[in-house]
């Protein structure tokens, strides 16, 4: 009898964890299973090579001749330049093809798994808060880490392919070899992740307050709208500062110059970081609160 108590699994208790990894793994075949997902980061890669192809087709006299400025202008001067084209790709998107990604991402994390059912049973299992929250986020990140990878490999391999290897040049005329263009693109493409990993984390703490999925991915893209518009009004200058998508459409640009000037990377990835800690906090101490 004594030996029968011994040899008897230990009971379970509340304090039982389950590791970090384990969970992380769990969320990506989650995310990763997702149509609509894989569905909008396809289409996402393959952006740049519709732009790429589609600017073999132009005359570079009118494209040259043109007046036209902001992404126009930099799609014009990515004709012939494999360098330009991926950072135009990513410039372009970023006004809102990629935040739609890491919005989606945000809904269905929280939002989503609440509208099917199946968040409740991650509040009632042996899982913290904190370390919920934790994998939620990390999903939601490894969304908008693949999306801009995607673009910026798709892109960087279709410049190569039109342009070749010796078109690799910043608009100020320094020839760049392919591992300079590489390093560029890296940082544009960290930068880049860094604000969406901004607008994911408002994602989350919009997420955590509904059951409706959709209405976190209106209220991010409509919050995006709005930041734009209130960027272009002078009486309300004092607030540019705070706005996140305040340098979405020049900052990416300055690695296209030689010499290169962080300053405007640095300030955007600042205020990215604030809205990062912001947003967590919000949804974890919704999370907290949270039974169902």
């Amino acid at each position: 009898m004594t030996h029968a108590l011994a040899a008897a699994p230990a009971a379970r208790t509340g304090r039982d964890s389950i590791g970090l990894l384990r969970l992380y793994r769990a969320e990506l075949r989650w995310i990763f299973r997702r149509p609509r997902t894989l569905a909008v980061l396809g289409l996402l890669a393959l952006i740049p090579i519709v732009i790429g192809v589609a600017l073999t087709l132009v005359d570079p006299a009118e494209a040259n001749g043109g007046n036209g400025g902001g992404d126009g202008a930099l799609l014009a001067s990515a004709m012939n330049n494999g360098f330009i084209l991926p950072v135009a790709a990513l410039t372009m998107t970023l006004a809102l093809l990629l935040p739609l990604a890491s919005a989606m991402a945000g809904a269905d994390a929280i939002a989503g798994e609440a509208a099917h059912g199946t968040l409740r049973g991650w509040l009632i299992a042996p899982v913290g808060r904190g370390k919920l929250l934790a994998i939620k986020a990390f999903g939601v990140a490894t969304v908008s880490v693949v999306a801009v990878l995607a673009m910026t490999f798709t892109g960087f391999v279709t410049g190569l392919i039109i342009s070749g290897t010796d078109s690799m040049f910043t608009l100020t005329g320094s020839t760049l070899s392919v591992w300079d263009a590489l390093g560029r693109l890296l940082v544009v493409a960290l930068w880049i992740t860094l604000q969406l990993w901004a607008v994911g984390a408002v994602a989350l703490a919009i997420s955590s307050f509904t059951e409706h999925p959709m209405l976190v991915v209106a209220s991010v893209l409509a919050g995006t709208i709005v930041f734009t518009i209130l960027g272009f009004l002078d009486a309300v200058s004092w607030l540019h500062p705070f706005l996140l998508n305040k340098d979405w459409s020049q900052a990416p640009a300055a690695v296209l110059m030689d010499p290169l000037d962080m300053s405007m990377l640095g300030e955007g990835a600042l205020r990215a970081a604030c809205y990062i800690v912001i947003g967590l906090s919000i949804a974890y101490s919704r999370l907290t609160t949270r039974d169902g």
